[in-house]
């Protein structure tokens, strides 16, 4: 007695598209041998909301992908949206408005611990199939100076990302450590990435270049 056949694989799509603006998360899949085209979503962030800080990140996520797969000319694509909220407290802190924002964070923030939340959503155009989960990771914030503070929101940095910090930029040295995924605090988890690929039926190394 034979058994059913099994199910082919699904076609790997020609591209991998990156539905973010991000440069470290350019920068991470490069490093990871990946070569994804960047298209930005435009999603306005601030209408969207949900009840986590969690689930914020990946209703997100899963918008500026599905704005990028909806294009047009976006045909034959794994489409890659994802969206970091600094859980602190159980509010979702993204970037702040303006350097009074990060100063005032930068206070609230400094002697605790906070969670990065990111989430991370993969579209396959060319069956309309959808991967989607949060990676969270632990952050431990050291105590910087009110100067060494307003020395770091003068330069600008924490204004572009969520949570106004970051773990490999000009605040890594007041970051005591941080328990978890360290790809994701600083913009992507590579293995969720892997693990929400093979959910599609895909390996990462079909994207290598």
């Amino acid at each position: 007695m034979t058994g059913r056949p099994s199910a082919p694989a699904p076609r790997t799509p020609a591209r991998l598209v990156l539905a973010s603006a991000s440069p470290a998360r350019l920068r991470q899949l490069r490093a990871a041998g990946f070569d994804p085209e960047v298209i930005v979503s435009g999603v306005d962030e601030d209408a969207l909301s949900a009840p986590t800080p969690g689930e914020l990140a990946l209703v997100l996520a899963e918008e500026k992908a599905a704005v990028v797969a909806a294009l047009p000319h976006v045909t034959d694509a794994l489409v890659i949206g994802c969206d970091s909220v600094l859980d602190l407290d159980g509010e979702a802190l993204g970037k702040p408005a303006d350097a009074e924002e990060a100063t005032a964070r930068w206070k609230a923030m400094r002697g605790r611990s906070g969670v990065l939340r990111t989430g991370h959503c993969i579209t396959d155009t060319t069956n309309g199939r959808i991967a989607s989960a949060t990676a969270s990771t632990t952050v431990h914030f050291g105590e910087p100076t009110d100067a060494e503070i307003a020395a770091y929101v003068a330069t600008g940095e924490p204004l572009h990302v969520a949570g106004a910090f970051t773990l490999n930029g000009r605040s890594g040295p007041f970051i005591d450590g941080i328990e978890g995924d360290h790809g994701n605090v600083i913009g992507i988890s590579l293995p969720l990435v892997r693990t929400l690929l093979a959910e599609l039926g895909h390996s990462v190394t079909d994207f290598w270049t």
